[in-house]
């Protein structure tokens, strides 16, 4: 069951990442986001179940604290770019913040301060994940370089909780994430030369 479960989160972030970076290397990646940001829905329920069971309870609450990130991505890549409504994206905006707030406060109160080395961890996965798919779902290039950073606590997680698959997933993600920071930024030094307006 581990594995299936290892398979299908793995997977499904992976195929996530490569459909939102491929969408950064074409002029109207809008099917792809979308698709993009349904792969990652779909893979959450499998990394959080991998990380209660391995007592990771922050990182897995973080998973799903990411979910009106996603949906906004989908938003705003279903209406092309379109300016969403203020409302949203600050409720959005809040929502993230509170919630790498409240992990890392949580992480503390259950560690009494910050006393292991996979709480620092897990604290760095809240805020990379959380505010990284806030930015990438706004189709800002940080986004991605939280995500490397991710990718590379994730790895660090994965192999000392003895978990191989995910660790070589993150590490083929990685590659992915810095493939699609290359193509995001050329995107936008593109826009700026030809004088298009930069999403």
């Amino acid at each position: 069951m581990d594995l299936i479960l290892q398979i299908w989160g793995g997977s499904c972030y992976l195929l996530a990442k490569i459909l939102l970076a491929a969408a950064e290397g074409i002029s109207n990646g809008r099917k792809l986001r979308i698709i993009g940001w349904f792969s990652y829905l779909i893979g959450i329920p499998a990394w959080v179940i991998i990380l209660t069971n391995n007592d990771n309870w922050v990182v897995a609450a973080i998973d799903i604290g990411s979910i009106p990130s996603m949906i906004l991505g989908i938003v705003i890549a279903w209406k092309q770019n379109i300016q969403v409504s203020k409302v949203v994206d600050r409720f959005v905006r809040f929502f993230t913040f509170f919630m790498i707030l409240s992990g890392t406060i949580y992480s503390i109160y259950c560690f009494h301060g910050i006393t292991a080395f996979s709480q620092i961890i897990e604290i760095l996965i809240t805020f990379c994940f959380l505010f990284g798919t806030y930015l990438l779902a706004k189709n800002n290039p940080a986004g991605w370089l939280l995500y490397s950073l991710m990718c590379i606590c994730v790895v660090t997680l994965m192999v000392l909780q003895n978990k191989p698959l995910l660790a070589l997933l993150q590490v083929v993600s990685l590659f992915v994430v810095v493939i699609a920071y290359i193509k995001a930024i050329n995107r936008i030094r593109t826009r700026r030369v030809s004088g298009a307006k930069v999403p």
